[in-house]
């Protein structure tokens, strides 16, 4: 689990390509400290295990799943990455519980400066659109951020100047692709709420068996 807090930013060394899925080195310096192989870091809100440390570098493999519906499989050399180290219990929540499991790719559609602060309006897909509400929590490229407003096919952000200056959040640029998690509770709710799910559990046997009739 992470906070969507950003630690720092890396920088990608290399990328290499192995059949089907890829190695990526990533130049770091906060998220190095205290970590051993085998821990995960979010870099651009995706949770990666740690493969291997350097002094200033580390190494993640990212499975062909991963690939195939992030936009990891896009990185090259040179790209800036968000990164974040795993949660502890100890640590502060400072933004939101994320899982570091990507929901889709959203499309950042352009950017509004409203006094020191920037409105950034994404377009997501209809499924996680239903998943998102206003003043509620999503995660951008790992980045956690509260959801300004909502239309049908669109959200928008407002990003204070922080947050850009220590994301790569200040490099978007319209028509680039985003990595997207919505909260998790609101997947939970919406689950259970889905004329689906209450099928499945609210019929006559049910009522039986707890005692109803």
């Amino acid at each position: 689990m992470f906070t969507g807090i950003i630690e720092e930013t890396g920088k990608i060394t290399a990328v290499i390509k192995e059949n089907t899925a890829a190695l990526l080195k990533i130049k770091a310096e906060v998220v190095l400290c205290e970590t051993k192989t085998g821990d995960s870091i979010s870099v651009n809100g995706v949770c990666l295990t740690v493969t291997d440390i350097y002094d200033t570098e580390f190494c993640a493999f990212v499975s062909y799943e991963t690939l195939k519906h992030t936009t990891l499989g896009s990185l090259k050399t040179g790209d800036e990455v968000n990164l974040e180290r795993a949660l502890r219990l100890s640590d502060r929540l400072g933004g939101h519980i994320v899982s570091g499991h990507v929901d889709a790719v959203a499309v950042f559609c352009g950017e509004k400066i409203i006094g020191d602060a920037a409105e950034l309006t994404f377009r997501a897909p209809e499924e996680q659109m239903r998943q998102i509400a206003k003043k509620g929590s999503v995660a951008i490229d790992g980045v956690s951020l509260t959801v300004a407003d909502v239309s049908q096919d669109c959200f928008k952000i407002a990003v204070i100047p922080h947050t850009l200056e220590n994301t790569i959040l200040k490099n978007l640029k319209a028509g680039c692709c985003v990595n997207l998690e919505t909260d998790i509770i609101s997947k939970y709710v919406e689950k259970y709420l889905s004329p689906d799910h209450n099928k499945s559990r609210l019929d006559m046997n049910f009522l039986r068996e707890n005692g109803f009739i």
